[in-house]
């Protein structure tokens, strides 16, 4: 999907007419119309789930456009100060860094894409925004999903170079939000992620509960936020590589 800050992307990631009327393609060209903003600053509340431990984390997202490409740092408050950094380019392989406890600095590999960040069901390859043009879409039907009527869009990736086989995207009907994605991962179903009390901030539909699920029942992560702000204004400083020492 097009570049977006990254939480509206991971949580992020939506009419009338007759289903027939449009293609998958078009589905998602609305859906990428949707109004986004060009900052974003949130505190969150992650909750980790396995088996029948419970652990709560809770970060602050700070997010800014710069122009094709996004900066988007993720800073724990609770229980550690870890921080996470993306750059999002939209030619060439994104930027990741991550700071542990300990300060120390590293950069996140490609062959590392498929670990969990923070020891959550998000892998670091969920922690980055997608090109629209890198899918090819497929109307697959309609259904209801996360409470919604919903277009089902199946997107399968148009390169070589991906962790994921293929997306399934349920598109709510009334306004083309994205309510719900199911993940696959060699052909077969291996996560999926729902979008919960949709709101709108500013003008932006914004998902306030997001819960990213694995396929074999074996636990899921909740993100929950507790504020959010749109297009106040975020320096380039504040999302470099030096700022997170």
């Amino acid at each position: 999907m097009r570049k977006k800050i990254l939480f509206t992307a991971l949580l992020f990631i939506i009419t009338a007419g007759n289903i027939y009327a449009m293609t998958g393609r078009q589905i998602m060209d609305k859906s990428e119309a949707l109004k986004q903003p060009d900052t974003v600053k949130a505190s969150v509340i992650m909750t980790i789930n396995k088996g029948s431990s419970s652990t709560e984390k809770e970060f602050e997202l700070t997010g800014k456009k710069a122009g094709k490409d996004e900066k988007v740092l993720i800073k724990f408050t609770k229980p550690t100060k870890i921080k996470f950094l993306t750059h999002t380019h939209k030619k060439g392989e994104d930027d990741q860094w991550l700071m542990m406890s300990s300060g120390k600095v590293k950069r996140i590999a490609t062959g590392e894409r498929t670990q969990p960040f923070v020891n959550s069901h998000f892998y670091y390859e969920d922690m980055k925004s997608r090109d629209i043009d890198s899918y090819n879409y497929t109307l697959a039907g309609e259904t209801d999903a996360a409470g919604a009527k919903c277009y089902k869009v199946e997107a399968a990736p148009a390169g070589n170079d991906n962790v994921y086989s293929k997306a399934v995207f349920y598109v709510r009907k009334t306004d083309f939000f994205i309510v719900r994605a199911d993940i696959y991962k060699d052909g077969t179903l291996h996560k999926y992620i729902e979008n919960y009390d949709v709101k709108k901030v500013n003008g932006i539909l914004t998902p306030f509960r997001a819960v990213m699920s694995m396929a074999d029942g074996k636990g899921n992560t909740e993100l929950r936020i507790k504020s959010v702000e749109y297009n106040k204004s975020v320096s380039d400083s504040s999302l470099s590589k030096e700022s997170m020492r």
